[in-house]
């Protein structure tokens, strides 16, 4: 009796076994493809080793086989340690590129120098400050041209540029074309920060963008030249915010879903520095109305939900801030968001995050937990699959810590603890349905959406960077328009 006790135990083991096996099968990562802390490859000599680092305000387009990525010029100094190591003179706009979305090369700068046309009005305004780098790029491809737009300011004040420079080759070499939209103290718009997108229905072409003054902004393009269709035209207001005089609105990003018809305009709130945030609107028209999750026009000075992204930590990492400033990639119907974040404590390195993007039954994007890190297999969940512990974050408003300076957090502002993030909380979910959480008494799932309570969450299988294995995650929208997180912790 007892050996067969023992035979029918080593049989449930193997079964459980194997069954764990099916989570992994095909997998072939290990351990995660690199390190978020790169402090020890902070000169430009080790950039071939940057990957993810050092990228700042993401723009991508695929071209053949491979993803090209440019940003801002923006690059971690470690203190102590000279940047530029090798006295090499460094370009404007880096750029990348990638076969997988978690493997880039670093392969040069688009242009060799800040184009004068944009220095010069700069300068004329500002007795001569500001236009040091270059911020915020786009990139898209119109016929046999690839078309970069690129942003040239003074930090802190709207005597700004978008211009734009074209190539035959996402690689280059880019020839500047000059100024787009220049806006000056006057002007109640900021000209930076270009997204840029044209109606499936007629082919009209508009371009989004704007930070901090007023809100964001659409203007109408002329197709065949890249350029604004009417001369000195700076558009309509798209969107703003709640106390947008003090706080931050920026980085628009348009997108187009065929399958919903519907264009989705992607924004940042908060300082780009900690608590910069994610959210979306909607509308029939590339050019707006554009309508939040509770239906308020985004034009108006309200603040807009859903959130998508925000300062968060889950257990076994220090936690990521300025969770901001997106891109949108849209493969073959397959949706990706890039953005920064900011690798606490300090939140000075900067790191590409790269998430898989699902839409919910009511038409909202959701966003991953977790960062992309290579294709896993296409698994059949099942309910039973659900129970167990898992870790929980509420992508929620956080209060500020400092009095803000236009939006954004003044120097010596940053205070790293846990006040500063949204932080996880372990959660149970019962085989009865019953969860024991303050947001959600009841779990069910249908096979494609999780319920947690009335809400919906998309399930998502991938890679937790936290603890280095596959999980099971799950992103939705709260009732009141805030976000939450969840991957499964146990096996």
């Amino acid at each position: 009796m007892k050996q067969i006790i023992i035979k029918s135990f080593s049989y449930i083991i193997l079964a459980l076994m194997a069954y764990a096996c099916n989570f992994s099968d095909g997998i072939s990562i290990s351990e995660n493809p690199y390190k978020d802390d790169y402090s020890d490859i902070t000169p430009l000599s080790n950039r071939d080793l940057w990957g993810a680092a050092n990228v700042h305000d993401p723009a991508i387009i695929k071209s053949g086989e491979y993803y090209y990525v440019y940003s801002t010029d923006a690059y971690y100094h470690k203190r102590g340690v000279e940047f530029n190591d090798i006295g090499k003179n460094i370009g404007n706009i880096p750029i990348r590129k990638s076969k997988d979305l978690v493997n880039w090369e670093f392969i040069g700068w688009a242009l060799d120098t800040i184009p004068a046309a944009a220095v010069e009005h700069i300068h004329n305004l500002t007795g001569g400050n500001g236009a040091d780098n270059m911020w915020a790029p786009f990139v898209y491809k119109y016929e046999n041209t690839y078309r970069l737009y690129y942003s040239v300011s003074s930090f802190g004040a709207n005597t700004s540029v978008i211009g734009l420079a074209t190539a035959l080759s996402p690689e280059g070499p880019w020839t500047d074309l000059g100024i787009v939209i220049k806006t000056s103290p006057e002007d109640p718009m900021n000209a930076i920060d270009a997204s840029v997108i044209t109606d499936k229905k007629n082919g009209r072409m508009w371009m989004h963008y704007g930070s901090y003054f007023d809100g964001l902004y659409c203007v109408e393009l002329d197709p065949k030249t890249g350029f604004t269709k009417k001369e000195g035209d700076l558009g309509h207001l798209v969107a703003t915010r709640g106390e947008y005089k003090t706080r931050i609105i920026e980085a628009p990003e348009i997108t187009y879903n065929a399958e919903l018809d519907q264009y989705y305009l992607f924004v940042s709130y908060e300082p780009l520095f900690t608590y910069y945030n994610i959210r979306v609107g909607r509308s029939d028209s590339p050019e707006g109305p554009f309508y939040d999750y509770f239906g308020n026009n985004m034009a108006d000075t309200t603040n807009n939900f859903p959130i998508l992204t925000h300062s968060y930590r889950f257990r076994n990492h220090p936690g990521w801030s300025g969770n901001g400033h997106n891109a949108i990639l849209n493969d073959n119907g397959r949706f990706f968001v890039l953005h920064q974040g900011r690798l606490a404590p300090e939140n000075l390195m900067m790191i590409m995050h790269v998430r898989e993007i699902k839409w919910l039954p009511d038409g909202w994007p959701v966003f991953s937990p977790q960062r992309y890190a290579g294709e896993f297999p296409d698994i059949s969940i099942r309910s039973k699959d659900l129970v167990g512990k898992w870790e929980i974050i509420h992508l929620n408003d956080l209060p500020d810590q400092v009095e803000l300076w236009q939006g954004q957090i003044p120097p010596g502002g940053w205070t790293y603890k846990d006040e500063a993030f949204n932080t996880s909380e372990i959660v149970q979910f019962g085989r009865n349905g019953a969860i024991n959480h303050r947001l959600a008494s009841q779990w069910s799932f249908d096979g494609d959406v999780l319920y947690l309570d009335d809400s919906f969450c998309a399930i998502f299988y991938g890679w937790d960077w936290e603890n280095q294995k596959p999980a099971l995650l799950f992103s939705g929208i709260l009732p009141d328009g805030s976000g939450i997180w969840g991957k499964k912790i146990d096996d």
